[in-house]
């Protein structure tokens, strides 16, 4: 088992419990997230930047 350091850019939704289940689809799909967070918000272009650690068998 490995650990990698990701970010992703993901689009805004609705609601807050909309966009946590995007951005953890969006990041089960590089490995298991271990941890992640909202490092920032572009409002202009309604998207957020996360950053996370994930774990993916080896």
């Amino acid at each position: 088992m490995t650990t990698h350091f990701i970010s992703a850019e993901i689009n805004l939704q609705e609601t807050p419990t909309e966009l946590q289940k995007v951005i953890e689809t969006e990041l089960k799909k590089q490995g298991e997230p271990l941890r992640w967070a909202i490092t920032s918000v572009d409002t202009e272009q309604q998207k957020v930047k996360v950053e996370a650690v994930v774990t993916q068998e080896t």
